[in-house]
């Protein structure tokens, strides 16, 4: 199929005011097809949203190019910006007006008007499900209403991709639902690319055709859930969680368990209560009893214990040597 974004070694590099040098986004390269869900995975700071706001044309490039639909972002901004619906991190909506209205005002920005808006705002107002709601005041809504409220901004002008940036973030699991739904919707009754950026695995992995994992501006894997999952291995991890500071040596006492492989301690904050040691084993479940006694005898005390089969989390802890939301 026809790719709908092309990004070809995008890189972003700026200087902090005392002069340390960041190097955000290392270049980073991938297509997107028409018609496909894309998610950009990885931790807050991985350069998620500065690799967005370049491909968006918000973020100027340090190097590299983005297509969109075959124009280019920096020699062809209008035609291609033409094709964009952007949803922020940010809510970005006058609070003050109605759904009804803040579609109205972001419509005639869009160039929109008349017939065909209100037409438009309509099919927004249905699509979001806010038909009851549409002449209510925005800062009246809850959180998950505003992103909705949002995400319609974006689809008013019908784009060919929409880049959606954590559009989950602060709102409730009811409302995460509905936002994780209209993303289906967009694909699959509006056949729209959508380009989603998330820290969270499950999202992921409901959502998308193919998943690229960033982490210090880098691609470190990208492909489908099966290709991912071929990298991410065969072994269970039991994550356990032990009360205050791991006990001197437990990890290499938990490695030595008949049927793991390895076991490796995730990072902590300072003064945190708990621990954590993900212990990898071919058949977790198997080899849990084994585990628990040797963290016992190491003096160690156990507070909870999960058995996960392989995942992107798995897959991103081998790659990286630490857990996916640190």
């Amino acid at each position: 199929m026809a790719a709908m974004v092309e990004v070809r070694g995008l890189k972003k590099s700026f200087t902090r005011p005392d002069g340390t040098p960041v190097h955000a986004v290392k270049g980073v390269s991938f297509d997107i097809t028409k018609g496909e869900i894309f998610s950009l995975l990885g931790p807050n700071g991985a350069g998620k949203s500065t690799t967005i706001g370049m491909i968006s044309g918000l973020v100027t490039p340090s190097a590299g190019e983005a297509r969109i639909g075959g124009f280019s972002i920096t020699q062809q901004a209008m035609a291609a910006k033409a094709l964009i619906g952007v949803v922020p991190q940010d809510i970005a909506l006058y609070p003050q007006l109605s759904p009804r209205q803040n579609l109205d005002f972001f419509g005639r920005m869009y160039g929109l008007g008349g017939a065909a808006l209100n037409k438009q705002i309509d099919e927004v107002i249905e699509f979001i499900d806010l038909k009851d709601r549409q002449n209510d005041r925005v800062d009246t809504f809850s959180g998950g209403m505003k992103r909705r409220v949002n995400i319609g901004v974006g689809l008013l002008h019908k784009p060919q991709l929409v880049y959606m940036d954590e559009p989950t973030v602060g709102v409730d699991p009811q409302s995460r639902r509905r936002i994780l739904d209209t993303v289906f919707r967009m694909r699959d009754e509006y056949n729209m690319t959508v380009l989603y950026t998330t820290h969270l695995m499950e999202e992921s992995q409901e959502l998308s055709d193919r998943v690229a994992i960033i982490d210090h501006g880098e691609i470190i894997a990208m492909g489908t859930q099966v290709e991912l999952m071929a990298q991410a291995g065969e072994e269970d991890r039991l994550v356990l969680s032990v009360a205050g500071q791991l006990p001197a040596g437990l990890v290499e006492t938990l490695a030595r368990v008949p049927g793991v492989s390895r076991a490796i301690a995730e990072p902590t904050e300072d003064g945190a209560e708990e621990s954590r040691i993900s212990v990898y084993a071919k058949s977790g479940r198997k080899s849990l009893p084994d585990v628990l006694r040797a963290a016992n005898d190491a003096g160690a005390t156990i507070s909870s214990v999960a058995v996960k089969e392989p995942d992107l989390e798995t897959l991103f802890l081998n790659l990286t040597g630490r857990a996916l939301r640190d």
